[in-house]
């Protein structure tokens, strides 16, 4: 019985990075719509900076004035609005020119670990982004990453060594070339049934794209 209710329910990705605030921001009514929508939810960290400007995204620091200054504008409007806690400048994002190019990505390693591990990564990887974004933690710090998973009730130090584990690798290597495949231009980027809802802002969208699904 319990295969048979894993196997009817409705798969949702989601193509995200570990640095996004708009993840952030969409953390609790992803966390509604999954409960509510009994969805079988796959988080997919993928390498933002290498898939982006193969299907036209615009990484942040790329990006005219204009746009920077705007997306600091809505960010602000949209914490306003949920009434979610979040620096505009984080102490620890973004990070450049980075000694450590892959500063962004370890985050993104150790919500695929979890995953691995048959582990609800749900909350870490809202955690990780909380840690970010409101606490101004570094989570490229592996430390800070241990400290940030004990605390929401995960192994840290486990789940850390298996950020480089081979099967986490390919998982993201293959989260990218999916992300490419599917068109995937920004974060967080969910699809359902292969259609993209891009954006925390069209979760209204696919709210209303489940309803519609689960009543056929």
């Amino acid at each position: 019985m319990g295969l048979k209710i894993i196997q009817s329910m409705i798969a949702l990705d989601c193509y995200y990075s570990l640095s996004s605030p708009w993840a952030y921001l969409g953390g609790p009514q992803l966390q509604d719509i999954v409960r509510r929508h009994h969805v079988r939810l796959a988080l997919k960290p993928y390498d933002f900076q290498a898939v982006v400007p193969q299907t036209g995204g615009i990484p942040l620091k790329t990006r005219p004035e204009a746009r920077r200054s705007y997306h600091a504008l809505e960010l602000a409007r949209w914490r306003d609005y949920l009434g979610m806690p979040l620096v505009l400048e984080p102490a620890h994002y973004p990070k450049g020119p980075p000694s450590d190019p892959d500063w962004n990505k370890y985050a993104g390693w150790m919500v695929i670990a979890a995953q691995l591990q048959g582990l609800d990564a749900q909350p870490l990887s809202h955690a990780l982004l909380r840690a970010l974004w409101v606490e101004e933690r570094d989570t490229s710090d592996a430390k800070v990453r241990i400290a940030v998973a004990d605390e929401n009730g995960y192994d840290g130090a486990a789940l850390q060594a298996l950020e480089r584990a081979p099967e986490t690798q390919a998982t993201y290597r293959a989260n990218g070339e999916e992300a490419v495949a599917l068109g995937v231009f920004g974060s967080p980027t969910f699809v359902l049934e292969g259609e993209r809802f891009w954006g925390q802002d069209r979760l209204g969208f696919l709210d209303r794209a489940l309803d519609r699904l689960r009543g056929r």
